[in-house]
């Protein structure tokens, strides 16, 4: 009985990623924009289209940039306007400051301020890091991706890095979701009850912004107000290597080109 789940198991080949530095992904995915100053009246006119249609006014036009914190990355956008956006497969996107999810042209990369690292991050937890994950009012896509880090193909926990079930076994708080007013009191008791020094870090485009909720009464984002986040983690939802290679960066354990 054993010998057909062993043939089975040697023709899906070798499924770890040995690298996690080297990844590229598929041309297919959606991951840092490449902006284009519009140069005539048709293609101005084909940014501002595609402005009103981003349902989360991730685009601004004058001056023109793009909030990765608010992107859905629909792709809409990039088909409207093809020569003022365009679309990379770079999940290098992650920002210790809100500031940074914002793509402007002549950008070539999402830049990670190492300053704006607090010293305690990389002191305590660059071998060892666990997370307790909170869905604020999410929709599941964010923490499956984020519970993919951990499989067979990213092995994340290799670097030390894994999610537990109790905030008194963690050493931050990664929040998915809006944080809907309902989550708003769980997710602050979550929080206190971390020891300190501690890390937080809000996972997509919902955590960083609210997303399409953004406006809705049911959502109280004051928990942001309150306190300091130290990744910004972008995507609807974010894609395991976007995670990835974020704490990578701020743990310090490599450089954004």
């Amino acid at each position: 009985m054993i010998f057909p789940k062993i043939r089975v198991l040697h023709s899906h080949g070798r499924q770890a990623i040995p690298d996690l530095d080297a990844v590229e992904l598929t041309e297919e995915f959606r991951g840092r924009p490449c902006l284009t100053e519009p140069t005539d009246d048709t293609q101005r006119a084909a940014l501002d289209e595609a402005a009103a249609l981003c349902p989360t006014q991730a685009i601004a036009t004058a001056p023109f940039a793009l909030d990765l914190g608010r992107c859905l990355f629909c792709g809409a956008c990039a088909r409207t306007a093809p020569r003022s956006i365009r679309f990379t497969n770079d999940y290098r996107m992650a920002s210790p400051t809100r500031e940074g999810l914002v793509v402007r042209p002549g950008d070539r990369c999402v830049r990670f301020d190492d300053a704006e690292v607090r010293p305690e991050i990389r002191r305590c937890f660059r071998d060892s890091l666990q997370l307790r994950e909170v869905s604020a009012g999410g929709d599941a896509s964010v923490e499956m991706e984020l519970g993919a880090t951990g499989n067979v193909n990213f092995d994340f926990g290799r670097f030390g890095v894994g999610f537990t079930a109790s905030p008194r076994h963690a050493d931050g708080v990664a929040v998915s979701g809006p944080v809907t007013a309902n989550m708003a009191e769980a997710l602050e008791i979550c929080y206190e009850a971390v020891a300190e020094p501690k890390i937080l870090i809000a996972c997509g485009t919902e955590a960083c912004s609210g997303g399409l909720f953004a406006a809705s009464r049911a959502v109280d984002r004051t928990f942001f107000e309150r306190h300091r986040v130290d990744l910004w983690v972008p995507g609807a939802p974010c894609h395991p290597m976007v995670f990835i290679d974020g704490i990578r960066t701020l743990l310090g354990k490599k450089k954004r080109d």
